[in-house]
């Protein structure tokens, strides 16, 4: 079949995903410095303002004079959808296009990443009367919701985790309202982000590793000031139950300030969590059979060697980007400097 020389021509577009704590903002400012490249952020919690210690958030000194978009976009109680996201970036995509420059999508919330790349299904309308049944049974009944999905999608049921209810009460009200479940139509009626050829890069670090820092990192969130910012949001007049706050670690800080936790359990508990988070990303993104996996951290400079050599022959697969590969060859022997604050 020859091609459809009608058809706008394919521009290229690089993801970076992995586990958090992986190091993929670190990798992510060390190729964007040697490309003409902008940041695009993948990490549903970065989008909210004022939550800047637990998120690893670099501050912009950080940034390296790389623009740096998605991030600080919502207030600490507004809901950011996957579809909201995907609805936000893919107009970016463009913009930086337009710019010259290539989109660099880098973060490790997976359903996002789809929703931008693959889209989301067309589900029924919210139905206000059903949602607000489905969320009193849940604050009557904590952990209910979950059961329910369990019987009705088992599928969505283990990759949605129990606490989240925001995500819940959707695939439960989906279920009821399409009698279908919802990992059914996930896959129907798509709309298909159109000309990009996307090449996404996985960080693989070993799992002791990692754990190790995860701890670590933990531990210096609770150490420089985590309880003292959640108690800074709540000043603001956002109330408890706002969506951010259901976040690992502002969870955790908030029953502190509620006094159903001390701070060293607090500090536990998010450092337990945050190891299931990173098991969960590793399972979500291991079913994704197109992304090339590296293994390492990202500020490991062999790593970024190993991953610029493979962006240098993706980019030379486009005519109008070929000579950004050379830049990319031209830095491979001098990486950026390691960021502690890398997630």
């Amino acid at each position: 079949m020859l091609p459809d020389r009608d058809a706008p021509p394919e521009a290229p577009l690089i993801a970076m995903v992995g586990p958090t704590g992986s190091g993929k903002s670190e990798l992510a400012l060390a190729l964007a410095g040697a490309l003409p490249a902008e940041i695009i952020n993948c990490d549903s919690v970065q989008m909210y303002r004022y939550l800047d210690i637990g998120t690893a958030k670099l501050r912009p000194e950080q940034r390296r004079g790389i623009p740096h978009h998605m991030i600080d976009v919502a207030a600490p109680d507004e809901l950011v959808t996957a579809g909201d996201y995907a609805r936000r970036v893919r107009p970016l995509l463009a913009e930086i296009l337009a710019r010259g420059r290539i989109p660099l999508v880098v973060g490790g919330t997976g359903f996002y990443l789809r929703a931008l790349l693959d889209g989301l299904f067309r589900g029924p309308t919210r139905n206000p009367a059903l949602r607000a049944r489905l969320c009193e049974r849940e604050r009557r009944r904590p952990g209910s919701l979950h059961r329910i999905l369990s019987r009705l999608d088992r599928p969505s049921a283990a990759r949605i985790h129990p606490r989240d209810v925001h995500k819940l009460i959707r695939a439960v009200e989906v279920c009821l309202l399409a009698r279908r479940p919802l990992s059914e139509l996930l896959g129907e009626g798509r709309e298909r982000l159109e000309g990009f050829r996307p090449l996404k890069i996985g960080l693989d670090p070993p799992r002791p590793l990692l754990y190790a820092r995860l701890e670590a990192r933990c531990r210096a969130i609770f150490e420089a000031g985590l309880i003292d910012e959640v108690r800074r949001i709540l000043a603001r007049g956002y109330p408890p139950t706002s969506k951010a706050l259901e976040a690992l670690g502002y969870r955790q800080a908030l029953e502190v300030l509620q006094g159903r936790l001390e701070p060293e359990e607090a500090l536990r508990l998010t450092q337990r969590e945050t190891r299931h988070y990173a098991k969960r990303q590793w399972t979500w993104f291991r079913r994704d059979p197109s992304i090339e996996w590296f293994a390492g951290f990202g500020d490991d400079e062999g790593l970024q060697r190993a991953v610029a050599v493979r962006l240098s022959a993706y980019l030379r697969s486009f005519p109008d980007f070929a000579h950004l590969a050379l830049l990319l060859e031209a830095s491979a022997s001098s990486p950026g400097r390691p960021n502690p604050s890398a997630c």
